[in-house]
């Protein structure tokens, strides 16, 4: 009798041990889904949570049943290449990249085979990224946000805040096709508008200091900060307070670090958008016969202590259209 008790408990010990064995291989089975970034994890919480809320959509949560390896280059682009090749090492079965166009060609040039998918602001068919928004070919596609194009709304919001007869500053910091497609766009809605627009280009640190002085010399009244100017998000937040300048950014992040306005869209939704398409994907879907989608929701921010610094107050009319208010 002792004996058939302890082979019992010997039987039920040894399967109690391969528990967390079956567990760990379950684990491992688990497809893995990269995530590769420009940016800094410290101000991208918003978008690797949406990420994750689109991948739950789809039925895939982590640990339960996937795997997520985050890659961050911290705004220094020639991180990129080596963190995509890592991905690729890694054997992940789509590879999540955006933050701009950088992260994307990196994990293009990495792999023909992975599928990728992409959350960014710009043209993915201007780009090379892709065939055509309904048609992407190859192993790519994703969710873009085009914000060059908001160059008129940009221009409206800044005339709620200063006169019409006043000129306004456009910052541009990238050198790419992209650049002249934001200031094409930007100088087509000024003419629509009838704006005055000072274009700035400022390339280095030392550079926006003098991008901003010139303002001042030139009686600017507001600052427009385009899309791909968030590599000095700090910076150039700091010099607007100093100089006492009225600026709408092109990411809520701005506004987080003490900006005034942003009005952009949902970048943080773009990437739940993004998740949704990489379980698609895990589930079988092809990235070829999944259309590029644009962006739907769009947010406008308000950043009232930043308003009360610069001696200025915000329209109530603008604050009742604010999704958010800061306070």
């Amino acid at each position: 009798m002792v004996q058939i008790v302890r082979r019992q408990f010997l039987t039920l010990l040894g399967g109690a041990a391969a528990w967390p064995l079956a567990a760990r291989a379950q684990q491992a089975a688990s497809p893995i889904v990269g995530f590769l970034n420009w940016g800094s994890a410290r101000l991208s919480g918003r978008v690797v949570a949406a990420f994750r809320a689109g991948l739950a959509e789809v039925g895939y949560i982590e640990p339960q049943n996937v795997s997520i390896e985050l890659r961050w280059a911290g705004t220094q682009s020639e991180r990129l290449p080596g963190l995509a090749a890592e991905l690729v090492q890694r054997k992940v079965a789509v590879i999540v990249a955006g933050g701009f166009g950088g992260p994307i060609l990196a994990a293009k040039a990495a792999t023909s085979t992975i599928p990728i998918v992409f959350a960014y602001g710009g043209d993915p068919v201007k780009q090379g990224l892709v065939e055509s928004f309904n048609h992407p070919g190859g192993n790519v596609t994703g969710v873009t946000t085009n914000n060059a194009e908001l160059g008129g709304k940009w221009l409206s919001l800044v005339g709620d805040l200063v006169p019409r007869a006043v000129p306004v500053g456009f910052l541009s910091t990238d050198s790419s096709y992209f650049s002249e497609d934001q200031k094409s766009q930007m100088l087509a809605a000024a003419r629509a508008l009838g704006r005055q627009i000072i274009i700035l280009e400022p390339r280095g640190d030392r550079e926006y200091e003098m991008a901003f002085k010139t303002l001042v010399q030139r009686e600017a009244g507001a600052l427009i900060v385009g899309p791909f100017a968030f590599r000095n998000i700090d910076k150039i937040v700091t010099l607007a307070a100093h100089y006492k300048m009225p600026t709408i950014y092109p990411r809520r992040d701005y506004v987080e670090a003490g900006g005034l306005m942003s009005y952009a869209a949902d970048y943080a939704d773009t990437f739940r958008q993004a998740g949704v398409y990489a379980g698609r994907i895990l589930r079988g879907a092809k990235p070829s016969d999944l259309p590029v989608m644009l962006a739907t929701k769009f947010e406008l921010v308000i950043n009232l202590k930043a308003a009360q610094t610069l001696g200025i107050e915000v329209p109530s009319t603008l604050l009742a259209t604010a999704d958010e208010v800061i306070e």
